[in-house]
């Protein structure tokens, strides 16, 4: 059964696509192209209520049945769930996969999201107070990061979803404006998982 990912080239839209590619599970890109505003269709709606990308749609959901599941981390829960993969069983192993999920939801994503609002505007003095606002807490997130990973290979424990939603968004470092280099153990993390073939093949997937 090939699991369908309705997404655009985004971010929020690699966690998916490598996420499945790590996972071995067969999928198909069905773009859906939101510089056109094609995330608004009654089609996609139906899916995800919410107008964002990615939404998947899985034939086999639970019994057997069709789900349709929308927002990225909740989306990476519901993989973990039906692979065993990249989700620890034993709950205490869980809770750090729980938290920096949840942190890179709630930080490492929409506050980097702001920085390409921001540096996308033509006026100056709009573009200086957003920038001076979300670069300094970008980076600040990516030094949390950095020391959440001085001693470890992966952000909460074995390689888990965790770390796929946040490489999502490390991915777009320098349209952050931000040299790993600065932070030299996300570097390495980062550097590690783009050499694993799975992750690679993710991250070239088709999503437009």
């Amino acid at each position: 059964m090939t699991i369908e990912l309705h997404t655009w080239n985004t971010p929020n839209g690699r966690k998916i696509s490598v996420a499945l590619e790590e996972m071995g599970l067969p999928y198909k890109v069905v773009p859906v192209n939101i510089t056109k505003g094609e995330q608004m269709a009654p089609a996609f709606l139906e899916i995800s209520p919410n107008n964002k990308i990615p939404a998947i749609v899985d034939p086999d959901g639970p019994g057997g049945k069709r789900v349709s599941i929308f927002e990225s981390g909740a989306i990476l829960l519901y993989l973990g769930e039906k692979t065993g993969k990249f989700l620890p069983k034993p709950l205490a192993e869980r809770i750090p996969v729980y938290e920096w999920l949840m942190w890179q939801m709630g930080g490492f994503g929409p506050m980097p999201g702001q920085v390409h609002h921001f540096i996308a505007l033509e006026n100056e003095q709009d573009r200086a107070y957003g920038l001076k606002r979300y670069m300094a807490e970008t980076r600040r997130l990516y030094d949390v990061l950095d020391r959440r990973l001085a001693g470890r290979e992966f952000v909460a424990g074995d390689l888990s979803i965790a770390d796929f939603a946040i490489l999502g968004w490390a991915w777009r470092h320098p349209r952050h404006k931000v040299d790993l280099a600065d932070f030299p153990n996300v570097k390495r993390w980062y550097d590690a998982l783009m050499a694993r073939p799975a992750t690679k093949r993710g991250m070239e997937a088709k999503l437009d």
